[in-house]
Parts: C-alpha cells; sequence; structure tokens
C-alpha cells in the first residue's frame, strides 16, 4: 500500500550522534476513523551513526496514552528514550540498531495496536502502511531483520501484532505488557465505577468532560483506561457509546458474554491460538517488575509457564522494578535484540 509523505523534519545533529526523522505522512487507513481522530500522523525513525547494512529494524511502541515524541526528550536530566539509546551507541555501548516508533494515539488514549470499528483499523495500520513506510525511508539495502517491542499497552501490541502476523517479525519483546486480565482489570473496572460516581454514574458524562478537559487524577486514568479498553476490546455499533462495557454499572458485577470478548484478546489465551506464529521468532522475551502496580508480574509468569507447555522456546524475567520509570529496562531489551538480529 503506498503512503502519501506530506513532510520530514530532521532533528539537528548536534541533538543527536545519529539522525531522527519525523515523517509526516496521509494514512489511507484511518481515514473515517470513528473518534476523528487525524489522518496525518508522525512515524519517528531513528538512524544510528554509520549504520552497518543489516542493522535490525526495531519497532517501538508507546504505552497508553503516550506518543513516540516523548522518547525524544534531550533534557541532561530527563533523557528520552531515543537520546538514552543514540548515547549508548555513540559510546559503543549497544549495537547500533534502527529505532522506530509509531503514533498510534488516539482520542481515547490509544488504540492497543488492534483493529476495532469503534477505534479504527490499527492493527492494519501498523502492518499494512508503517511497515512498508520504514523500510522504504530506511533504504532496504541497510535494514535488516525486524523485531517489535513495547512497555505496558505496547507490550501487549507487541505480542497481538506477532501473533497475528507471521513472519512481520522475527522478534518480540513484552515489557510489563498486558496479560492475565483477570487479575488486571477487574480492580481497574471497581476505580472506574468509582470515578464515575461524580458523573453520576454515566460514562458519557464523563468522556464530555474528559475532552474538555483531559484529567488524569485521582480516578481519571482508571476511568479512560477502562472505556479505551472497552473500545478495542468490546466494540458494539449499536450501544450509545460504540461500545459495551465488561459490568454492569449499578452493581459492578461481571457480564460475562462482553468480558469473554476482552479474554479473548488476553495474551494468556490468544497463544493458545498462535503457537505456530510464536514458534517462528528468533527470540521471544517477557518481562515484569515484581512491584508493577497493575498485577502484570502474576499474568507474565502465568504466559511464561502457558509457552513452556505449549513448547515455545521464550525467555522471562523479573526485576525489583514497578510498572513505571523503567526505561533502562527497555533499553537493555532493544540492546538484547539489536545483538540478536544484527547482522
Amino acid at each position: 500500500m503506498a503512503t502519501r509523505i506530506v513532510g520530514v523534519e530532521r532533528h539537528l545533529p548536534h541533538r543527536f550522534s545519529g539522525t531522527v526523522d519525523l515523517l509526516a505522512f496521509e494514512s489511507d487507513l484511518l481515514v473515517g476513523n470513528p473518534l476523528g481522530d487525524p489522518t496525518v500522523r508522525e512515524l519517528l525513525c531513528y538512524t544510528p551513526p554509520d549504520p552497518a547494512p543489516g542493522s535490525a529494524v526495531l519497532f517501538v511502541l508507546p504505552a497508553f496514552t503516550s506518543r513516540p515524541h516523548a522518547a525524544l526528550e534531550t533534557h541532561p536530566w530527563r533523557r528520552g528514550l531515543v537520546a538514552g539509546y543514540d548515547r549508548a551507541v555513540a559510546a559503543g555501548a549497544i549495537p547500533p540498531a534502527f529505532l522506530v516508533l509509531p503514533d498510534c494515539f488516539t482520542r481515547l488514549g490509544g488504540s492497543q495496536y488492534v483493529n476495532s470499528p469503534a477505534v479504527g483499523p490499527y492493527e492494519s495500520h501498523v502492518i499494512e502502511e508503517l511497515l512498508p513506510l520504514a523500510r522504504e525511508h530506511l533504504e532496504a539495502d541497510h535494514a535488516g531483520p525486524r523485531g517489535i517491542l513495547g512497555k505496558s499497552s505496547g507490550g501487549f501490541g507487541a505480542l497481538h501484532l506477532s501473533m497475528h502476523h507471521v513472519g512481520a517479525f522475527r522478534a518480540c519483546a513484552s515489557i510489563s505488557g498486558d496479560c492475565g486480565f483477570d487479575a488486571l482489570f477487574p480492580p481497574e473496572f471497581l476505580n472506574c465505577l468509582r470515578g464515575l460516581l461524580q458523573h453520576d454514574g454515566d460514562p458519557a458524562k464523563f468522556l464530555d468532560s474528559f475532552f474538555e478537559n483531559p484529567d488524569l487524577s485521582g480516578d481519571g486514568h482508571a476511568v479512560i483506561n477502562v472505556l479505551a479498553m472497552a473500545a478495542c476490546f468490546s466494540p458494539n455499533a449499536d450501544s450509545p457509546l460504540g461500545f459495551d462495557l465488561p459490568f454492569e454499572l449499578e452493581t459492578g458485577e461481571i457480564i460475562p458474554a462482553t468480558w469473554q470478548r476482552w479474554l479473548e484478546f488476553d495474551p494468556l489465551v490468544a497463544c493458545e491460538r498462535s503457537v505456530a506464529a510464536l514458534k517462528h521468532l528468533d527470540l521471544l522475551h517477557i518481562e515484569c517488575g515484581l512491584s508493577d502496580e497493575f498485577h502484570l508480574q502474576w499474568g507474565a509468569r502465568r504466559l511464561s509457564k502457558k509457552l513452556r507447555e505449549l513448547g515455545v522456546d521464550h525467555t522471562h524475567e523479573e526485576h525489583a522494578g514497578g510498572h513505571r520509570g523503567i526505561d533502562e529496562r527497555v533499553l537493555m531489551v532493544i540492546e538484547r535484540m539489536a545483538r540478536r538480529l544484527g547482522r
């Protein structure tokens, strides 16, 4: 699928040893998306200094509520992911690789990198538009094997795309990725309900207020998180909101049929349908912090156990950290992928 470039912004050389290009392009697939989100997007592409032919191309998926631009921060005390990686490559501490960061942000905070009639075809957007665009920009003779990784929702997206598109990537890593939905989401459902009380228990009223003033304080993050996940996992064109919630607004009781739709996206369930795709990977890595505030450490352990039972080769690691402030873990995974995939 041809993608029309509408602009390229290159960051100044004195800020990076390599180069960073922001490619503005017109997405055909996102035209008419139900949330009215922009169809002109920016794809962040980092090229290391003096890249060797066959250097790995690593897609790094931002987390929920995040855009890739934050990774460019160069403040001496708060270096973003790309700036940190650039410094490590320049020092010879990490092998050079191309980094590609998509912008799949939506009005609800994210897309989970899935196709949803309530959000948009973001899975197809990544596979059919961004993969060819990145390869063309990075020049086929330099670009080597592709890997994909991400933290939180980005980790979920990396697993989802790898499981559903055999051969699109040679390596996949989920860092504190959404997994084990039965432990992850029920506490968020109750936080969401509590946050809705000041809006008369009405998600529509919350969204009207949120779109005017996006406030993530208190239970605000839980509410928008749950509503966004519902739009991704349980869309319903006949619902006033365009999606169904998996619990009763009055009592918080789980609605089994809708909840089952969510569980079909859980990597714990999806991996059973995707054994061949996962075995096709040269590297599959799962990790989480033991202090993760969303209980994802248990989902990661369960996923590792399930993968062992299915005969899927992978690595599973744990660290002492929580869900946030773990860019150093992301850099460690990037280094591992770059070494494994680079020629």
